[in-house]
């Protein structure tokens, strides 16, 4: 499918900082996360990772949120946005945020 570069830009891409994450009760495979976007407060997003990322390896990284999808609820809780990651046989990779030559990115940096 092809799309207009009208329909891309109804995208809000966002650098999200993960500060916390945590296994759901009884879930196999959800982590509940709270993500600085760069907004006035933090956002959760749940999300079916836990089986590929420690949440030791997620705190602190900074990766890539779609924050314009439609909130949903998962287990009971709202998820308020995706987090975007590559699919390699069925095995995601986190979309990570390249900082280098002392380049800070900070949340809210929108991705275009």
């Amino acid at each position: 499918m092809v799309i207009d570069y009208k329909d891309f830009t109804k995208l809000d891409l966002k650098v999200g900082l993960i500060k916390t994450c945590e296994c759901i009760t009884k879930s196999k495979t959800l982590y509940r996360l709270t993500v600085d976007c760069g907004e006035d407060k933090l956002r959760q997003i749940i999300t079916g990772i836990s089986s590929y990322y420690s949440p030791e390896e997620l705190v602190n990284e900074k990766i890539v949120i779609l924050t314009n999808l439609k909130s949903k609820k998962i287990m009971g809780l709202e998820s308020q946005g995706m987090l975007l990651a590559a699919d390699f046989n069925n095995e995601p990779f986190l979309l990570k945020i390249d900082e280098r030559n002392g380049k800070v990115i900070p949340p809210r940096s929108k991705i275009k």
